[in-house]
């Protein structure tokens, strides 16, 4: 089964609100992100890829009942630290629970996506997009 997020939501919240510079929030989302296993090389497959990523990132999910593993890895630091704070908010959830999450509303709070490149940006939505669309396809059966 795979490993679950390491940092919660809310100490992923508290420490991006006691850090005031940005570039101390980049080094903290770089050790979140070093603290995650990495993805099996049997798992890294063109099947496993998140279409719209700047970097290489495969995500695998597994359901166990209606609770939905993820395991998702990247060959990128930082969004290594990215994929740490969707795990943080989706892994080890029911479809519902991912589907009614506010994913946008937690980047606002964290100010995340001003503070990364548009093609970052439009990666880690990406992610979150190919999450719900599992999600979703779940919830519906």
């Amino acid at each position: 089964m795979p490993a679950t997020a390491a940092h919660s939501l809310d100490d992923i919240r508290s420490t991006f609100g006691f850090f005031d510079a940005w570039q101390d929030k980049y080094a903290f989302l770089i050790d979140i992100g070093k603290a995650l296993p990495p993805l099996p090389e049997a798992d890294r497959t063109e099947d496993n890829l998140v279409r719209g990523c700047q970097s290489q990132v495969w995500l695998v999910p597994q359901f166990d009942g209606d609770t939905l593993h993820l395991t998702i890895d990247s060959d990128a630091h930082i969004v290594r630290g990215l994929i740490a704070i969707v795990l943080a908010a989706y892994d080890d959830r029911p479809p519902r629970q991912i589907l009614d999450f506010d994913i946008e509303g937690l980047f606002d709070d964290l100010d995340l996506i001003g503070h990364l490149s548009p093609t970052r940006g439009n990666g880690l939505r990406a992610m979150v997009a190919e999450i719900r669309s599992i999600a979703q396809e779940h919830a519906a059966l």
